[in-house]
Order: C-alpha cells, then structure tokens, then sequence
C-alpha cells in the first residue's frame, strides 16, 4: 500500500483529501505544518507528498526547497496545492522540483487522478533506477544478480536487499534501526547484531569477487558506500 503525508493547515480540507484517498486504498498521514512531517521523515519515507504552499506557520516554498536539497528525500515525488492560479507560479513550483501542481478549489476525483498520474511515472523512473552500474559493479534488482566486474556475488534475499538499499542511498550514513525497519520489517524485535552479521557476510562475498572495503562502518552511527 502507498504511503502518502498530506500537509495542507486547512483542517476540513485536509481531512476530506485524507478520506477521498483511503478509498482508493492509499495510507495517509495527514500534517497542519512542516515540523511534524520533518520528524516523520526521519523514520519513514513517504511514497508521495501532497503540500499546502500557503501553511500559518511556514512558507511551503521553502519546505518544497528543503526537501529537494535534501539527499535522502529529493526523489520523493511532491504536488503543491495552492490558490495561486497563474502560469507564472505554477511554472515557478515546477522549476523548483515539485511534480504537479493542483489549483485550489478541486474535486476529490481529480486529486486522486493526479496522484495516480504522479505515482505511474515515479513507479518508472524507480524500475529503472532498479538496474544499476557504478564502479565496476553491475546489479540487477528484478534478477537480483550482482557482478563485480563479471565475478558473480551470490548473496541471500536479505543480503541482497540490504546491499542495495546500501547502494541505493550511497553517501549516506545508514543507521542500523533503518536497515533493520527496511529489510527484517518494523515487527522485528530481534537482535540488532543481524545487522552486523548480514554486512559481515556481504563483505565477505563481495572480497571474494575482488570488490573489497566498498561498506564503511561509521562508528556509533551506522554504515555508508562512498561515493566516489
């Protein structure tokens, strides 16, 4: 199920957005400001944001920026809701990353068209993000195949899936709390060593293949790819 964070300070309006999505069965959570979605953000990634331009508290324009600029949620796909109906705004939103924009007043329906429309093109460009070469290293999410240059690395489901959330975010510092929600699921309640003994294994195999030292530990932090 998709995860959509509404954020919208009109509170009959927010609630209505939130209704009309559940029941073409997106998850929604819904947001009278930026603050509390900041906080959300740090511990789950949306599948697409909807965000109010003109909240009380804040100028949505700078959090539209914020999140662009930042590089862990920059590819999350964003429509801006605004009352502002001339080309020269919707083209200034455009530029600045959003990915639609929707004028006030709207209809439910054409909301949830939007979203749809937003939601196919993001679920494109992710399949093909899915298929990557950098650094010598070739891997392939839907044949889950990794090479390094040619020499097969053969790693298990929740290898695999961890290295490439690894490869996926590289440059950034991983904690294990998010690998483990990520990969063993937010129900895990088990030793959070299987991070460590997952990574272990993975640069094993990776040795063997003749890719070594790609996952750095950051101590008391997590672990991270460089970017190079």
């Amino acid at each position: 199920m998709k995860l959509i964070y509404c954020v919208e300070d009109d509170n009959s309006l927010r609630e209505l957005m939130i209704c009309a999505l559940k029941t073409v069965n997106y998850e929604v959570l819904g947001f009278s400001y930026n603050h509390s979605i900041a906080e959300k953000l740090e511990n789950s990634v949306p599948d697409l944001i909807l965000l109010d331009i003109m909240l009380n508290k804040e100028d949505g324009t700078v959090i539209l920026q914020t999140l662009k600029n930042d590089e862990r949620n920059r590819n999350i796909p964003v429509i801006i809701i605004t009352a502002a109906s001339t080309e020269e705004i919707k083209v200034k939103f455009l530029e600045l990353g959003a990915d639609d924009v929707i004028t006030k007043p709207f209809g439910m329906l054409e909301l949830i068209a939007r979203v749809n429309a937003v939601l196919r093109v993001a679920r494109r460009i992710a399949s093909e993000q899915r298929h990557i070469e950098w650094n010598g290293i070739f891997l392939d999410y839907n044949k889950r195949e990794i090479r390094y240059e040619n020499n097969h690395v053969n790693l298990n489901y929740k290898e695999f899936e961890l290295f490439f959330y690894l490869v996926m975010n590289k440059g950034l510092v991983i904690p294990r709390d998010k690998m483990i929600n990520k990969v063993w699921g937010g129900n895990y309640h088990g030793n959070k060593r299987a991070v460590n003994m997952c990574i272990s294994s993975i640069r094993h195999k990776l040795g063997d293949a003749g890719c070594n030292d790609i996952i750095k530990t950051v101590r008391r932090a997590g672990f991270k790819i460089e970017v190079t």
